[in-house]
């Protein structure tokens, strides 16, 4: 008997030993008690397409009319094969290596319900639940994936039977039928769906957590469509309880997440909570980062003693991840940003490349005129699909030096090594926080009903460093634009000699009065020069600074632009004569 009894016991403990992510009181730990601080990823875009992440968004934004677009340029068939390919290339397990390697620890899955279940109108019997492998397959090689790495996985139902938001771009809504909110079948779906998943998974630690509706938006009482003003969510509420019973009855093991409604941020009528083993989430765009733009979460959080988490957010300028990222660890609150993969990114860890052929069918989408031929779509789109590999990405190491590196230090780092004598293109100024690796005036965007364009060339990097498309004979595919008064660079060499050097400046200008030099921490290391018109923005001139002195060992040099309005490729350290 008093073995039988200390089984008992142990098995609450033992679940928690083997690494179950939980909450206690105000904290998410692991199965050994550890506080845990979330950092992680949304794998956006690969179960559930939004058009502005396939620059479609204008004209086609939730899935559905992306998929019709397509089908009209290559048929059903070859539709399908290009899904196939999208997904497949779309998360790999080195995607999965390469985010732990850049330090996330968690991963955010954006689901899909129509991978894993039938809509209801396809059902052959109502209420029926039609399961397909295809969503659960993926399902589970991403959690292999995660589990070999070490880093948690979070699932995310982003698109739910029917949808739950007015906003049908996030959750795949069809208006010509009816919502999550307009359909007790769809409801009930959704409920047979997570108790599914839930008993799949209960017993894996890598788990994560049950993210169960993403950013609900939807006007239930109020007058926003979104449920900005509404006051009580009760089907909202009502419908998380219900869920989380149905996961209960399967699996104790798990972390549940909720979201308010209006995109995940309003809790009005969802407390009190009714689970002990919980987390709130909500998102953040566009907004300061301050106390104030969390503190009525960190409220929530003290007063129903639960955890919360920034289950989305990103969108913005690498001084924006810096501050945001800061913010929240600072108050103990793990982060998931967005998204992984977009097409032509500037504001992500990797871009996915734009193709002349991909151009021009979205141009034909969006205006009309001749029909590409099938051959022609279907070439453009399997590009596309390739151009997905993780091996054709372009990884954007600023803004995970931001996400990571710059949250902790105002140090600045050399963006590549430079071995002097060498020609130094201009983009190439050190990774670090604004005011330590470079400075700029416009950095940022606050504020979500006027777009601040922090990079105003749009290219390369995350920066406030305004970069544009180079068209001089000799470029890295890029030059620094948008100059204004006093804006400065920094680039990092080491030396093993001091030495001097002559400096030839390449630039720009449609008008002459633009101004430089060059500088260290103890001061002016040029003369001033100034920038003569060079008879337009492609037209690219030389000229030298004469007898610059570095001295042996680091030397942090930073071209001080004392008047702007040129636009500036690269400067070449040559050996003194």
């Amino acid at each position: 008997m008093k073995n039988l009894l200390l089984f008992f016991i142990l098995i609450p403990l033992s679940s928690f030993s083997q690494g179950y992510l939980h909450s206690n009181g105000q904290k998410i730990e692991d199965g050994n008690g550890i506080n845990i601080v979330l950092r992680g990823l949304g794998l956006g875009g690969w179960m559930v397409q939004e058009g502005y992440m396939l620059k479609t968004g204008s004209f086609a934004g939730p899935q559905y009319v992306i998929k019709q677009k397509i089908i009209d340029v290559l048929g059903a068939e070859k539709t399908e094969k290009f899904y196939d390919a999208y997904k497949q290339n779309g998360i790999t397990k080195r995607d999965i290596d390469s985010l732990a390697a850049w330090g996330f620890n968690s991963v955010r899955l954006p689901m899909h319900y129509n991978l894993y279940t039938l809509p209801i109108e396809k059902e052959v019997f109502s209420g029926q639940n039609t399961w397909l492998e295809e969503g659960f397959k993926r399902t589970d090689d991403l959690l292999n994936w995660c589990a070999d790495n070490k880093i948690y996985l979070i699932l995310d139902l982003h698109a739910t039977p029917g949808g739950q938001g007015n906003d049908a771009n996030i959750s795949d809504y069809d208006t010509t039928k009816p919502s999550l909110w307009q359909s007790v079948a769809n409801q009930d779906k959704m409920v047979a769906l997570w108790q599914k998943l839930a008993l799949r998974y209960k017993d894996n630690p890598w788990i994560g957590g049950y993210d169960i509706i993403n950013e609900p938006n939807w006007n239930f009482t109020g007058s926003n469509q979104n449920g900005c003003d509404e006051m009580s969510n009760s089907p909202l509420r009502d419908l998380e309880i219900r869920t989380t019973k149905a996961i209960r009855e399967v699996d104790k093991n798990h972390l549940i997440i909720i979201e308010g409604n209006c995109w995940g941020n309003n809790y009005n009528g969802i407390f009190p909570l009714w689970d002990t083993n919980m987390a709130l989430s909500f998102h953040k765009y566009w907004n300061h980062n301050d106390t104030a733009s969390i503190q009525k979460m960190l409220d929530f959080r003290t007063q129903y003693n639960v955890p919360i988490w920034l289950g989305e957010s990103g969108e913005n300028s690498n001084v924006w991840f810096q501050e945001a990222i800061s913010l929240v660890e600072s108050n103990n609150i793990g982060w998931a940003f967005w998204p992984m993969k977009k097409i032509d990114n500037l504001a992500g860890i990797t871009s996915v490349s734009i193709t002349p052929e991909y151009k021009k069918l979205l141009e034909y989408w969006e205006k009309g005129g001749v029909k590409p031929s099938a051959d022609y779509a279907n070439k453009a789109l399997m590009q596309i699909a390739e151009n997905y590999k993780i091996e054709n990405l372009n990884i954007k190491h600023d803004v995970i030096d931001a996400m990571f590196r710059q949250v902790h230090t105002t140090e600045t780092k050399a963006y590549k090594k430079h071995v002097l004598p060498a020609k130094i293109f201009a983009t190439e100024y050190d990774l670090g926080q604004n005011g330590y690796a470079y400075s700029d005036k416009d950095v940022i965007n606050y504020d979500g009903t006027k777009f601040t364009q922090w990079n105003k060339g749009g290219s390369m990097r995350n920066d406030g460093v305004d970069i544009e498309s180079c068209k001089d004979k000799i470029t890295n595919g890029f030059n620094v634009c948008f100059i204004e008064d006093n804006e400065w660079l920094q680039y990092t060499f080491e030396l093993n000699e001091a030495k001097n050097f002559d400096v030839d400046i390449r630039f720009s200008s449609d008008k002459a009065g633009g101004k430089l030099y060059l500088e260290n921490e103890s001061g002016k290391i040029s003369k001033t020069l100034t920038i003569p018109a060079s008879g337009g923005k492609n037209k690219w001139q030389t000229l030298t600074l004469k007898n610059v002195n570095l001295k042996k060992g680091i030397n942090k040099v930073r071209i001080h632009f004392e008047k702007g309005n040129f636009n500036f490729n690269y400067f070449e350290f040559k050996t003194a004569k």
